[in-house]
């Protein structure tokens, strides 16, 4: 299988304080990038430069230990990002009504059930810029808003990296947006244009 090159000569500041959505069609690398961002994954070439924290994927559901009930996945999450544990705790149990199942192992969730303590926990901390791909989509339709409304509120004092393919979703969270084309990154000051942009390269004018 070939290499493929994600960003090329490529020199881009995400602003502070902004919420951005990052475009492009399917393949392009907008997740290999956002791991690149949070520090999971290494560029071969070339420095991102980080100020300020940087949250994991908001929502992301892979690093809980089964074993461990949500309430000590939580608390154990508190101590390592040095926030305060039952203040943590407080917020994921009032924002993921999980309800008993808080103090029940990781590993008897269902697929919802996680995705309900991980964006309770992701959220939960206070980051300066927070990287978030197709959150705000779990759960029904209550929980969306839910979603959606704490996502906001965090955006009153911090930034973020938004990936999603609905572009209505993008108008309701971001300022801005970034196309991701051919290993080439372009900000675009207007959420709408940088819609108008991807729209173009995709060859459709219909919002998802």
């Amino acid at each position: 299988m070939g290499r493929k090159t994600i960003l090329r000569e490529t020199d881009f500041v995400f602003p502070s304080g902004v919420s951005v959505g990052l475009l492009g069609c399917n393949g392009a690398g907008k997740s290999t990038l956002m791991d690149m961002i949070g520090g999971t994954t290494k560029p071969d070439s070339g420095s991102i430069d980080v100020t300020g924290t940087v949250s994991w994927p908001v929502g992301f559901k892979g690093s809980f230990h089964g074993q461990l009930t949500g309430a000590q996945n939580t608390k154990f999450i508190a101590r390592v990002y040095g926030v305060d544990t039952e203040s943590l705790l407080d917020y994921v149990k009032d924002f993921a009504e999980l309800g008993s199942h808080l103090h029940m192992p990781v590993r008897s969730y269902s697929s919802g059930m996680r995705s309900r303590l991980a964006f309770g926990v992701s959220i939960g901390i206070p980051f300066d810029t927070y990287l978030v791909d197709e959150v705000t989509s779990v759960g029904d339709a209550a929980f969306k808003r839910k979603s959606r409304m704490a996502f906001k509120e965090r955006m009153q004092s911090a930034g973020a990296i938004v990936v999603t393919h609905s572009m209505n979703q993008l108008r309701k969270l971001c300022q801005a947006g970034a196309v991701l084309e051919d290993g080439v990154l372009t900000y675009y000051d207007d959420i709408e244009e940088a819609i108008s942009v991807h729209q173009a390269n995709m060859g459709s004018d219909e919002d998802e």
